[in-house]
């Protein structure tokens, strides 16, 4: 069984994963199930989050059917090094993957083997460089006009108004909503960080007109049978919408946290209250929103318009 046989399919629906059409007839041995069980309890006991971990575990296990014969403590770096180049020209091999996989496997080696760091300090690939999807204002009016729903219309503003993250919005609950301060908490968020994000006026009346006629209990956007509103549920009211609206730009539900971002920005909002905002981590990566900001560019005029 060799690496070129490996296919990419879907995993969670978001994140591509290359495995082998053979490699589902070949179980796991006892060994390398006590290995998957024992990585999966340490990353819950360093509090890695739910989508963290099933990333890691997914990538570990596929390493595991690579060598599916061997036993992991035994696989030297020169054999991982020959995999992910031999993986390298699959058409669902990408950056984000490669990086995914490395940090999959240092962490087992590292963490729980305890191995010298420096033995595995794998290359990088380089992630290619792009620019988030941004609508324009009046696409983002003509999206949420696109709903005849209360409900997903106070979802599609409550993403834009607050800038928040699809998770986020399905894990929000009605006690989140502080109107006497006028602030949205966002709790344990990416990074187990809370934050605070302002609430629009509009928002609210919008909420309370939501809250009346739906009468959630616990969770802020519920399901038909009660509990949180799946991301896939709000991820398909996004893609209907802009169907309706007749917006063709790539870019789901995130996009409206961008366009939240961009548009900010080009009101004259200083990036560092951008970056507390959206819950960033790194300026650098807030600092993406100056690379689509019309601000400065529009303020320069083309040649072509003076011919």
């Amino acid at each position: 069984m060799s690496a070129k046989d490996f296919l990419p399919v879907k995993i969670s629906g978001r994140q591509s994963v290359l495995r082998n059409r053979k490699a589902e007839i070949v179980p796991f041995n006892e060994m390398q199930i006590a290995a998957i069980n024992a990585y999966v309890a340490l990353l819950k006991l360093k509090n890695y989050s739910e989508n963290t971990i099933k990333t890691y575990r997914n990538w570990f296990m596929f390493f595991l059917k690579c060598f599916h014969d061997r036993k992991p403590s035994q696989i030297r770096k020169e054999e991982i090094l020959d995999l992910m180049i031999s993986l390298h020209d699959n058409e669902n091999w990408s950056a984000t993957g490669q990086n995914q996989m490395i940090n999959a496997i240092k962490f087992f080696y590292e963490q729980l083997l305890k191995r010298p760091r420096e033995m595995y300090d794998l290359p990088r690939a380089q992630k290619p460089k792009q620019l988030p999807t941004v609508f324009s204002e009046k696409e983002v009016l003509s999206i949420i006009k696109a709903t005849g729903n209360l409900k997903h219309k106070t979802i599609l503003c409550l993403a834009y108004a607050s800038g928040l993250r699809i998770s986020e919005i399905s894990k929000m609950k009605i006690r989140d909503i502080d109107s006497d301060r006028m602030v949205i908490n966002i709790r344990q968020s990416k990074g187990k960080q809370d934050r605070i994000v302002m609430l629009s006026e509009r928002l609210l009346l919008l909420l309370r007109t939501y809250f009346l006629e739906y009468k959630p209990k616990v969770w802020l956007f519920e399901g038909q049978t009660g509990g949180q509103y799946s991301i896939r549920s709000i991820s398909k009211v996004m893609e209907q919408c802009k169907r309706k609206a007749r917006v063709y730009k790539k870019g789901g539900i995130h996009a409206l946290r961008h366009s939240f971002a961009t548009h900010l920005l080009e009101s004259g909002t200083d990036i560092m209250f951008i970056k507390e905002l959206l819950g960033h981590q790194s300026l650098q990566t807030t600092m993406t929103y100056v690379h689509v900001s019309k601000k400065n560019i529009s303020k320069i005029q083309s040649p072509f318009d003076k011919l």
